[in-house]
C-alpha cells in the first residue's frame, strides 16, 4: 500500500516530441508536474544520453527547491540510461523513483498536443534551428498563459482579468 501523499510531494512526467527542421528531426523535451503545470522544455538536435541529461539538469534547476519524488518517463532507453550517472552526481537522485508506463505518462502526452497541433500545420517544418527554438518558446509561453501559469515575478501578481490582457502585459 502506498503512503498518503502530502502537498509537498512533487512528481514529474517527462516526454519528447520530434520537430522537423530542414527535413531532419530535432527533439523537443518537456517536463510536466502531476497537476499539468509545465516545468521546463528544451529543444535539442539529437536524442542521445547527453541530450536527456542536459534536459534533466535544466528541468530540475528551474524547479528548485522542490525535488521530485517520482519521475515518469516514456519508453525511450536513453532517458533511462541518462539518469544513472546523475544518481552518482547528486545524492538526491538516489531517492527518486523512476517509472516507465504508457498510461502514467498521459499527462505529458496531453500537454504535447499544443505543440503537435501547431507544428502539424507547418508542412515543410522549420527552416532553421534558431527559428524553431524561438517559435516553440513562443508556443510554450502562449500555452502557459492559457493555463494561467505565467507570472511577472515574485510579489508582482496582479489579476489582469482576461487572457488577452495577460498576453499584452507579457509582450510589453
Amino acid at each position: 500500500m502506498e503512503p498518503l501523499r502530502t502537498a509537498g510531494e512533487y512528481f514529474l512526467a517527462c516526454g519528447r516530441n520530434h520537430i522537423n527542421i530542414r527535413g531532419k528531426f530535432s527533439y523537443f523535451y518537456r517536463a510536466v508536474d502531476k497537476h499539468g503545470k509545465t516545468v521546463d522544455f528544451l529543444l535539442r538536435p539529437d536524442r542521445g544520453i547527453a541530450a536527456a541529461q542536459a534536459f534533466f539538469r535544466k528541468a530540475l534547476s528551474t524547479s528548485l527547491p522542490r525535488w521530485p519524488r517520482k519521475i515518469t518517463l516514456d519508453g525511450h532507453l536513453q532517458s533511462h540510461v541518462a539518469l544513472r550517472p546523475l544518481r552518482r552526481e547528486d545524492p538526491k537522485w538516489k531517492y527518486v523513483e523512476v517509472r516507465s508506463n504508457q498510461y502514467l505518462n498521459n499527462i505529458v502526452e496531453q500537454d504535447h498536443r499544443a505543440i503537435k497541433r501547431r507544428c502539424a500545420a507547418m508542412v515543410g517544418g522549420f527552416k532553421s534551428f534558431a527559428s524553431a527554438a524561438i517559435t516553440l518558446a513562443g508556443i510554450e509561453l502562449a500555452h502557459r498563459i492559457r493555463k494561467r501559469q505565467f507570472s511577472f515575478g515574485r510579489g508582482r501578481y496582479q489579476n489582469f482579468g482576461s487572457l488577452k490582457k495577460i498576453w499584452d502585459r507579457a509582450l510589453a
